[in-house]
């Protein structure tokens, strides 16, 4: 889950040491918790730092929220019927906002592409300029894939 929703370099070292944990008959029930579970599970690190912790925090968090509101699954059925609630010549954009959204959506384009339901896709995300990133930051990660119906 870690790696597929989130894309977790320490996936592993974070998944042995919640189970770790759970097999000790240690209750995860708070956000605090699962943050020093993973501080600890990255301990073998060299030299870490808190913004590498903290990056896999998020990540972790991300991983989970995912999973809980079955986010891929909800996309990836839409990607299926979107095409079908397309007229001819429809045009569609996607925005995404990390790389599981983004590889779902850039398969789902190639796939209906090489089939012929799409006359034309996006060849690369379109992202967010320099400036843009500077006044919101959180643009940094969107990427913007469009299709055409044929």
């Amino acid at each position: 889950m870690l790696i597929e929703n989130a894309d977790e370099p320490y996936a592993g070292a974070i998944a042995r040491a919640i189970i770790s944990n759970i097999k000790k008959g240690i209750d995860i029930s708070t956000t605090t918790e699962l943050r020093n579970i993973i501080k600890d599970a990255l301990k073998f690190v060299p030299q870490i730092t808190k913004d590498e912790i903290k990056k896999s925090c998020q990540r972790s968090f991300q991983a989970l929220r995912i999973d809980v509101n079955k986010e891929f699954e909800v996309l990836d059925e839409f990607l299926e019927k979107l095409p079908d609630a397309m007229s001819p010549g429809g045009r569609v954009a996607i925005l995404s906002f990390h790389s599981g959204e983004d590889r779902r959506v850039k398969k789902s384009f190639r796939q209906f592409f090489r089939e012929g339901v799409y006359r034309e896709i996006a060849p690369d995300p379109i992202r967010a300029s320099s400036k843009e990133c500077h006044v919101n930051s959180r643009a940094r990660s969107a990427k913007l894939r469009w299709a055409i119906k044929s």
